[in-house]
């Protein structure tokens, strides 16, 4: 099969590794991260943006906003209103027509909460936005966001910064056989293996965040990640061998 371009809305990209912009130990060392990661797409939370702040002290002094697409994000929302009314800030701002949504449901699991989600999802398409969803791996859920018009439904692999990977594949599998709108594994990812199951599963990308920034060296761990996606998108776009319960001899007797 021939790759092309990831397109979400108006927008189109050809990393397809989303990487964020948290819990690094220093500003620099985030740049530095998301340099080696090959990302083209940085999500920021819009409550750390600082905009109008003294220059050095906003994290966005720290991005190449002609290198990068900012996608702004709703962390820390926990109810519908709050979410509509951070997306609205950001367009404000000047960020982006992007939106990453996050409803939460809980502070201990930062699951996703399911009626906010699909209730503010209804309300930022209607307001113009291109929307990035995060919800959980719940196939019916992702239908109802799709339908909603989300541009992208984003199942997670394992709640937020556990570094768990991808939990449960056979339902990521459904929500790919299920939905036409690109896939995006978010939250849950804990290192580069993790990043190549969701990839040759057929996700259309990743996005994480910690799995990165609290890496012994998050430069090296960027690049690992970078390697991983494209590696898993070539495995997938290749077509992998059907398993077998017996051996298959590479160079059968038969054939001499």
């Amino acid at each position: 099969m021939e790759d092309t371009g990831l397109k979400l809305g108006k927008y189109e990209f050809n990393s397809r590794l989303f990487v964020g912009t948290g819990k690094y130990q220093t500003f620099d060392i985030m740049k530095d991260a998301l340099e080696a990661s090959g990302a083209e797409v940085i999500t920021v939370a819009v409550r750390r943006a600082n905009i109008g702040g003294k220059p050095g002290e906003s994290l966005l002094d720290y991005i190449d906003k002609d290198k990068y697409t900012i996608l702004p994000n709703t962390a820390g929302c926990y109810s519908a209103d709050e979410a509509v009314r951070t997306a609205l800030l950001a367009r404000e701002m000047g960020i982006s027509d992007l939106i990453k949504l996050e409803v939460l449901g809980d502070e201990n699991t930062l699951l996703p909460d399911p009626v906010g989600t699909l209730q503010a999802t209804e309300t930022l398409v209607k307001e113009g936005f291109t929307v990035l969803v995060y919800t959980s791996d719940d196939p019916i859920i992702a239908k109802r966001l799709q339908d909603a018009g989300a541009t992208s439904v984003m199942p997670a692999g394992a709640p937020i910064g556990s570094g768990q990977g991808i939990l449960n594949p056979n339902n990521i599998r459904i929500i790919l056989e299920t939905l036409s709108v690109p896939i995006i594994v978010d939250a849950g990812v804990g290192t580069a293996s993790d990043v190549t199951v969701a990839m040759e599963l057929g996700c259309e990308g990743v996005l994480l965040n910690t799995g990165i920034a609290q890496a012994k060296d998050p430069v090296k761990m960027a690049r690992a990640m970078k390697l991983a996606c494209e590696s898993g998108r070539l495995a997938y776009l290749s077509g992998r061998i059907p398993k077998k319960l017996y051996a298959n001899a590479s160079s059968p007797l038969k054939d001499f």
